[in-house]
């Protein structure tokens, strides 16, 4: 995770020292929805497709993949052509049974038959008898037998509408194109006799008057080796097509009714995902607005979809997280300024002070004094408006720069080597304990560096002649304790939550003006912007009594590594 990250989380989540130890996450603090967005749900109900174009695409969408699959299957027509194939088969094992019993008849009579009255065919099938020469000697049509009405295809009103509207199209983009002579059973008889009359079984297919298909087929009437006769048989015109349009139009309905599940699914599931970003969007919005004074002003509820295990989910948890962090940025930044505002009046008003006593007092050494405060109260506003300079470029600066590794215990070494110098010049005995090997950390040496700076003077200007302070630093798995101890006089109770608060200062009256109170708030914003965590405790006795004087004060920085 980026340094930017790590300064918004350590913004709105606070981080206790179990988390350290335990490795807990937590959670960002529940908000309701604004009653805005709830009178907006339930005007809108399930969907609104006038108003949701995410709604129209999830419908258009699924619609179009539909009608592609069912315009491939009519297009492909499998159906069809199996039709075409078992059709001409059952004509060819008919014709031969024609031909079988006409063979009989003539063997029966000795010529061939003058009439087809005793072959029985299927409904509007044509039968043709030729004889050797070609001239046509019988011919019948079969008639429907009465109870097979109802086994036979339906009409067909979606497939013959859209024939229609086909038709029309057709009509007027081909218009004025010929159009070739109409073929009849009888003409596609004649057709085939040739190839049977020769000895063989053929086929032929062709288009009627009103462009149905028929089929034909052709057979020889053989005594013995010798061919009697043709018989030749063709279908009913558009029987075929009528199959193929009847199959279509169960294709059709079902592709109706699979088109309003469709619809119906696809608003279920367009009002599951438009419904909840459009509360979000309203919630952004309502924050826009109340920006430009449109509204009331007040806290921006973002709704919460924590409980969806999806995107819309992570994205409903990660703008409260946003805005959360964002309205506890403003609540700081009002408490900095006050708290800022406030710390700046006490030198000015010292300064006023000063100045006013000045043009008063006649004695010299009164007015060295009132000079010494002012030259005081000056380094202090100096020194106050640097920190909290420092302070308010801190965010942008940790974003700016480049985390690395590097090692936390040559780190250490460096600064108590310099930072030991200081304390022994003040007395103070100075006491390091860091591990053999290396520890190696990623992020930001420098600013880590001073946060350590930071801690190690704190306890030395805390210390009398004859104190001591102790940096040490362990190991634990997946964090390093960086711990900074010293025997001085330990941390007020009550001040133990406040230490690391801007603009507070509990020090000694001897060092009162030397400190602006933002070191351990820069500290901690540092620690957290790495992951980390710091806090402070004093130091007691095993077993001693709670209220008794501690015995020193123990700040503690946990990092990861």
């Amino acid at each position: 995770m980026t340094v930017a990250g790590k300064i918004e989380m350590s913004r709105s989540k606070p981080v206790k020292e179990s988390d350290l130890l335990l490795g807990e996450d937590w959670e960002s603090p529940e908000a309701g929805v604004d009653p805005t967005i709830s009178e907006g749900r339930a005007r809108r109900g399930l969907i609104s497709l006038n108003r949701s174009p995410l709604a129209r695409n999830i419908i258009v969408f699924n619609l179009l993949a539909l009608t592609v699959l069912v315009a491939g299957v009519l297009f492909l027509n499998p159906f069809r052509d199996s039709l075409f194939v078992q059709r001409e088969r059952a004509l060819v094992t008919e014709a031969q049974l024609v031909a079988n019993v006409v063979s009989a008849l003539q063997a029966a009579e000795g010529t061939l038959p003058r009439s087809l009255a005793r072959v029985s065919v299927g409904p509007g099938l044509e039968v043709f008898l030729f004889d050797p020469s070609g001239a046509l000697v019988a011919q019948t049509i079969g008639q429907e037998k009465p109870g097979l009405a109802a086994d036979r295809p339906r009409s067909t009103v979606i497939t013959d509408f859209l024939n229609t509207i086909w038709s029309g199209v057709s009509g007027l983009v081909g218009a004025g194109a010929g159009q070739n002579q109409p073929d009849t059973g009888a003409y596609l008889a004649r057709n085939l006799f040739s190839q049977a009359a020769a000895g063989g079984t053929s086929a032929l297919t062709g288009k009627g008057a009103e462009g149905g298909v028929i089929i034909s087929v052709a057979t020889p009437v053989m005594q013995g080796t010798s061919v009697l006769g043709v018989v030749a048989l063709a279908s009913a015109e558009g029987e075929i097509d009528l199959l193929v349009r009847y199959e279509r139009e169960q294709i059709l309905q079902m592709f109706v009714i699979a088109l309003l599940v469709s619809i119906g699914l696809s608003l279920v599931l367009a009002s599951t995902i438009a419904n909840p970003l459009s509360d979000l969007a309203a919630a952004a919005e309502l924050g826009r607005d109340r920006d430009a004074r449109k509204m009331t002003p007040g806290r921006i509820s973002i709704p919460d979809l924590a409980a969806r295990p999806d995107e819309i989910g992570r994205l409903s948890v990660a703008m409260r997280g946003m805005v959360a962090a964002l309205y506890d940025r403003i609540d700081a930044n009002e408490q900095f300024a006050a708290d800022v505002s406030h710390e700046i009046k006490n030198p000015l008003a010292s300064l006023r002070s000063a100045v006013g006593s000045l043009r008063m007092v006649k004695k010299e050494e009164h007015r060295e004094k009132l000079l010494d405060v002012m030259d005081h109260d000056v380094r202090r506003l100096d020194r106050l408006v640097s920190d909290i300079s420092n302070a308010s470029r801190l965010d942008s600066e940790l974003v700016k720069e480049e985390e690395e590794e590097f090692n936390l215990v040559t780190t250490l070494t460096n600064l108590c080597d310099f930072l030991g110098q200081q304390a022994a010049e003040k007395g103070v005995e100075f006491i390091t304990d860091f591990p053999a090997g290396p520890i190696e950390i990623h992020g930001l040496e420098g600013r880590l560096a001073q946060v350590f700076v930071n801690l190690i003077t704190n306890a030395i200007s805390f210390c009398e002649d004859g104190d001591a302070v102790r940096v040490w630093t362990r190991r634990r798995e997946n964090r390093v304790l960086i711990v900074v101890e010293d025997t001085g006089p330990g941390i007020p109770d009550q001040a133990l939550n406040k230490v690391f608060k801007r603009i507070y200062s509990d020090r000694p009256a001897n060092h009162f003006g030397n400190d602006s109170g933002l070191g351990l708030s820069i500290s901690k914003q540092i620690v957290e912007a790495h992951g980390g965590v710091i806090w402070a405790e004093n130091i007691r006795p095993t077993n001693a009594d709670p209220t008794s004087d501690p015995l020193g004060a123990r700040f503690v920085v946990g990092l990861p590594v």
